[in-house]
């Protein structure tokens, strides 16, 4: 993403990106023979995920990341485990249990110490670090009201509906703000074009969906918190940003949230007990 969006309009490259993500789930359902039909009662709350899982999400972030490095980026946009804890459990009266406590605060640490070496580049731009923040706290929303939102479709239909409505918006706002800047992509945009049409939008998105309607969204949303980890060092592979032991350190600390979080938890022996034949 911070590769394309260093020359190519930012909403235009995120809308040729989902155009061809939603032709290739399209594919994949008529392979599957996977319904595209959408009872009438799903129809508006579907709507209501589109808003936060991604409206918000994918409109905010795209042009954050144009003032920030990509790693720290996704670092910032990675904090959305905290507010989707915080959002479940102020809102939606979910359990706030130790784990859960343990592992946000441990994640919370590690984008602390990853975006340390990065706060007077990150005060300096506060329009990117506001817009990451909003993308970040959307997504949280949004991660919630999936975990809750009952729905008979499957996942790719869902995926291929939300992006069908998504790009209805993106392509409108990049109407407004950017067709001056329209053009054809070069070979190197059009790399990373299909990597997000493909791979994000088509694979990733219809596989996170699943996670965030079937898991808890403490579990869920902590189970992507390895991403700003690998945004910092493809970062400084790809694009030459550095890596300094606040890096690692927050890999080993997100590493541990992830373990408190999603290992199973010990029986007491009269659990065990009880639920013997």
């Amino acid at each position: 993403m911070k590769y394309a969006v260093l020359t190519y309009p930012p909403l235009a490259f995120r809308g040729i990106s989902m155009v061809l993500g939603i032709v290739a789930i399209g594919i994949y359902m008529m392979l599957r023979k996977d319904r595209f039909y959408v009872p009438r009662q799903e129809r508006i709350p579907i709507l209501k995920l589109v808003l936060g899982n991604m409206l918000i999400w994918h409109l905010f972030a795209i042009y954050a990341i144009k003032f920030l490095t990509s790693g720290r980026a996704a670092i910032i946009g990675y904090t959305m485990p905290v507010w989707a804890m915080l959002i479940g459990v102020l809102f939606y009266k979910n359990p706030f249990t130790w784990r859960g406590a343990v592992g946000v605060t441990l994640a919370l640490i590690a984008t602390l110490l990853l975006a340390v070496e990065e706060f007077s580049s990150l005060i300096g731009q506060p329009l990117g670090l506001g817009l990451m923040l909003v993308a970040a706290i959307g997504w949280g929303l949004g991660t919630v009201m999936m975990n809750r939102t009952q729905l008979s479709i499957s996942n790719a239909s869902l995926t291929f509906w939300m992006m069908v409505a998504t790009v209805l918006v993106i392509g409108l706002v990049s109407m407004l703000l950017e067709m001056d800047q329209w053009r054809a992509p070069t070979a190197g945009e059009w790399g990373t074009i299909l990597y997000n049409a493909l791979l994000v939008f088509c694979l990733c998105h219809i596989i996170w969906f699943r996670l965030a309607r079937k898991l808890p969204p403490i579990a869920s949303s902590l189970s992507i918190m390895l991403i700003p980890v690998l945004g910092v060092f493809s970062g400084a592979w790809a694009l030459d940003e550095t890596i300094g032991p606040y890096d690692i350190s927050a890999l080993i600390l997100i590493l541990i949230a992830m373990a408190v979080v999603l290992l199973p938890r010990r029986k007491a022996p009269g659990e065990a007990a009880a639920g013997a034949p």
